[in-house]
């Protein structure tokens, strides 16, 4: 065996070697998380983060589901256009495009057809592809009285998975 072909074997054994320690270094490391677990909102809870405080997060709801908006604090910060949005569940205004005291609300009742369609084009190309869920509001998953709310479903709920959470 010439030199050469000795000192190319010797590469080629710390290469295994190497690959072997550092695949068996991915193994035992657990994969980072692609996002914190979700979070349970009360109106309470929500109106909590409305960017009045600096520094601190700012949470809208759009249909049940809480967003971090914080991001656009151009939009949604103390004293711009939409702050009346932060806090709250803003389903109503953002169906209606309305900044009415009155359309501050999760209520959707008596809503057109046009309306609800825009409300879910923009949760689904605005909110949910913009800005990251923290949670949802209890409303969503509890009904008036307690009792859970049927209709929801965590399988269908982007970021929540029940192991996360508990």
């Amino acid at each position: 065996m010439s030199p050469r072909s000795a000192v190319v074997g010797a590469l080629c054994v710390l290469c295994v070697l190497e690959l072997r320690r550092a695949s068996a270094e991915l193994r035992v490391k657990p994969p980072p998380a692609q996002h914190k677990p979700v979070r349970l909102f009360t109106d309470e809870d929500l109106a909590g983060y409305t960017g009045e405080q600096e520094g601190h997060p700012i949470y809208l709801a759009v249909k049940g589901t809480v967003f971090d908006v914080s991001a656009g604090k151009e939009f949604y910060g103390k004293g711009a256009s939409y702050n009346a949005l932060a806090g709250r569940d803003a389903t109503r205004a953002v169906a209606k495009m309305s900044l009415d005291p009155a359309d501050l609300t999760h209520d959707t009742t008596g809503l057109t057809e046009e309306q609800l369609n825009s409300l879910d084009d923009i949760f689904e190309n605005v909110y949910k592809k913009k800005y990251p869920i923290v949670g949802y509001t209890a409303r969503r998953i509890l009904n008036e009285d307690g009792s859970p709310n049927p209709h929801f479903k965590p399988e269908d709920q982007p970021h929540f998975s029940i192991k996360d959470e508990f």
